[in-house]
């Protein structure tokens, strides 16, 4: 074949069709083949993990997009487009803002998962988030598509408003229980598994999920009976929390006790460390690292009242570490001869004078 017949057959409007179809379809595999090797493999030596994912979420999007270009292009060299341009711009168009919609939702739900970054077990309120953001970007671009057809979209927007307006004074509890968990969880002062106490509502326990209304908290009674309080999170983020699991996720356990005025101060001091230890070595769930300390603490009405301070891995172990060192410390104490004494009250009896 010459090159005046090659010109004369890229001239022929059906071949061009076909041409586009086939270079597009190339190029578009091509650039999968590129995203998932190349671009995967390259994102894999980094330490993030963001990068895989949006890959991951941009490379049907890209596909799908340059398909959608070359058939708009191969459709274009057909003669019989021209009749119906106005219709398959428009089809086009439409099919390009919903994959561009697609993509920029795969990527807000990404960036958002990577934002409120929390357990695997616990993620529904950045699922919530990202399906909120997704109905936010496919509602616009049902408005572009609608500005597109020439439709009157004034009317429309203001009866989203006032409908909108009117949803947040029904929902407004809801909303701004809402609002502070998005505020509890990207603050990240407090997370899902950490152990908190709320001093003016005397509540301790671990967060079990922050959701999108309600925080809930699993409490341990000393009988390891499993309470489960639900906070709205408007209260939560109102409150004092101390965060015990901030900086270490282990617990501090103080048992108080006290000795007879008698007892021999250092001797009591040396045994209640000789068993503190015994029982950090021995009983599962003490921090075995922790060096157990004792503090004298008052002179009460019959004992010297002192504290024992060890450390539990959780809030259940704790449990068991102070019933381990209870019986121990009263077995050690009955060995050594070492009191504690009962409450004592001396009650003196004088004469009551005589009145007139």
């Amino acid at each position: 074949m010459d090159f005046a017949s090659l010109t004369v057959l890229l001239q022929n409007e059906y071949v061009l069709f076909v041409f586009f179809l086939v270079v597009s379809l190339a190029v578009a595999f091509v650039t999968k083949f590129v995203f998932k090797t190349y671009l995967k493999r390259l994102a894999g030596k980094t330490k993030t993990e963001l990068d895989d994912v949006l890959i991951e979420s941009l490379t049907e999007p890209v596909f799908f997009s340059i398909l959608l270009a070359g058939a708009f292009l191969a459709f274009r060299t057909l003669s019989v487009s021209k009749e119906y341009a106005w219709l398959v711009e428009n089809v086009f168009f439409i099919a390009l803002v919903l994959v561009i919609a697609f993509a920029l939702s795969k990527i807000f739900s990404v960036l958002i998962t990577h934002w409120f970054k929390v357990s695997k077990a616990f993620e529904k309120t950045p699922r919530l988030i990202s399906k909120i953001v997704s109905v936010f970007v496919f509602l616009i671009a049902f408005l572009l598509v609608l500005s597109r057809l020439n439709v009157e979209i004034t009317p429309l927007i203001a009866t989203l408003g006032v409908g909108g307006l009117a949803l947040g004074l029904a929902l407004q509890s809801t909303l701004s229980n809402f609002f502070a968990g998005l505020h509890i969880i990207s603050d990240k002062q407090i997370k899902v598994g950490d152990f908190i106490e709320l001093p003016e509502k005397k509540i301790f326990g671990y967060i079990d999920d922050i959701g999108w209304r309600s925080t809930r908290i699993k409490t341990v009674s000393n009988a390891l009976t499993t309470t489960m309080i639900i906070i709205p999170n408007s209260l939560l983020a109102d409150s004092i929390i101390v965060n015990k699991f901030m900086f270490k996720k282990d617990l501090s356990v103080v048992v108080d006790c006290g000795v007879a005025y008698g007892s021999n101060l250092n001797k009591v001091e040396r045994i209640v460390l000789e068993v503190a230890k015994k029982v950090v070595s021995t009983v599962p769930g003490a921090v075995k690292e922790f060096e157990p300390f004792v503090r004298f603490k008052s002179f009460g009405d019959s004992n010297i009242n002192f504290s024992v301070t060890l450390k539990a891995k959780t809030l259940e172990d704790s449990s068991l570490v102070i019933h381990e060192f209870i019986k121990a410390l009263k077995e050690r104490f009955d060995k050594e001869n070492i009191e504690i004494s009962w409450p004592v009250r001396k009650i003196y009896y004088g004469k009551q004078g005589k009145g007139k």
